[in-house]
């Protein structure tokens, strides 16, 4: 009869087992694609940063060729 009693209790046990370790798989699934999230991100504005610079950069170049005098054709 022992036996017989304990059945249900072991399938709950192994259920309850199964279920808590498809979470943390879950868990860390999420962990992981949170992470990669986070480091695209940061990729992302690092180089919306050099890109900004650059076109700063670019402009400020440009204004200063504009300032130089001009040149009279060639002789």
């Amino acid at each position: 009869m022992t036996a017989a009693s304990n059945k249900p209790h072991d399938q709950a046990e192994s259920l309850f087992s199964k279920t808590k370790t498809q979470s943390m798989s879950l868990n860390r699934i999420i962990s992981e694609q949170d992470a990669v999230s986070q480091a695209r991100e940061a990729k992302t504005a690092r180089l919306r940063e050099l890109r900004l610079e650059k076109e700063a950069d670019d402009i400020a170049a440009a204004a200063v060729l504009a300032a130089l005098p001009k040149r009279a054709g060639k002789r």
